[in-house]
């Protein structure tokens, strides 16, 4: 069920919402668990509480965490060619240019796949866990959840394992190739990325910070 806002010209501020997509100022109407309230021009969804989703969001930042870890470490592939097998991990192959100049891309690679995930993780838990245990939000938790949101579009691992699937796609023509268990990871990660997003109610999340403690704001 989909619930919208009503636009208004003049209005205290606590009682405003603005899209993010359009910059369309709406008055608040707080929608119930499970409906929506999205904006009336470009459609974007303004919020969006769903039950326990807090717990759900927590659940997959830990899932992250440890399947960043993990497709670091063990093999992402292995390929064979004239009798010649080699695994390689993900890892490995960031580490491959760390020598002369070329360690700055050695570093973003590294950075863009592994760290900036794991993070944005560790930053999702660290705001999140107070609030889902109804306890007052954690030092510079606004500060943390804002600076997780600005690495959003930098956290790239789901973006490495679609395009190593379809640059596999051609090697195999040339090699026999073989996923490890770090392919795998990477693709279970594209599928909680997606779901931490879904999951994830931004309004929720800076009501909750904003006024700890009130049994009357929506849950994240």
């Amino acid at each position: 069920m989909k619930d919208t806002v009503e636009p208004m010209t003049s209005t205290p501020l606590d009682e405003l919402i603005v899209c993010p997509q359009c910059d369309a100022v709406y008055h608040l109407k707080r929608p119930r668990v499970g409906e929506r309230a999205q904006c009336q021009r470009c459609h974007k969804v303004l919020i969006a509480p769903r039950q326990n989703a807090g717990l759900r969001i927590i659940a997959v930042a830990l899932a992250v965490m440890i399947l960043v870890i993990g497709a670091a470490v063990f093999p992402f592939l292995s390929i064979d060619a004239a009798g010649t097998e080699n695994a390689v991990s993900v890892l490995d192959a960031a580490l491959a240019f760390s020598g002369g100049p070329m360690i700055f891309l050695s570093l973003a690679t590294a950075g863009l796949i592994i760290i900036i995930p794991l993070v944005r993780a560790f930053l999702t838990l660290y705001v999140l866990v107070p609030v889902v245990l109804d306890r007052d939000p954690a030092p510079h938790a606004m500060q943390a959840f804002r600076l997780s949101e600005a690495l959003r579009p930098w956290s790239m691992a789901e973006i490495f394992a679609i395009g190593c699937a379809v640059a596999l796609v051609k090697v195999s023509d040339l090699a026999q190739v073989g996923f490890g268990p770090a392919f795998w990871m990477f693709g279970i990660l594209v599928v909680l990325v997606i779901a931490q997003d879904s999951f994830m109610c931004k309004w929720s999340v800076w009501n909750s910070l904003e006024n700890p403690r009130t049994p009357s704001a929506p849950r994240t």
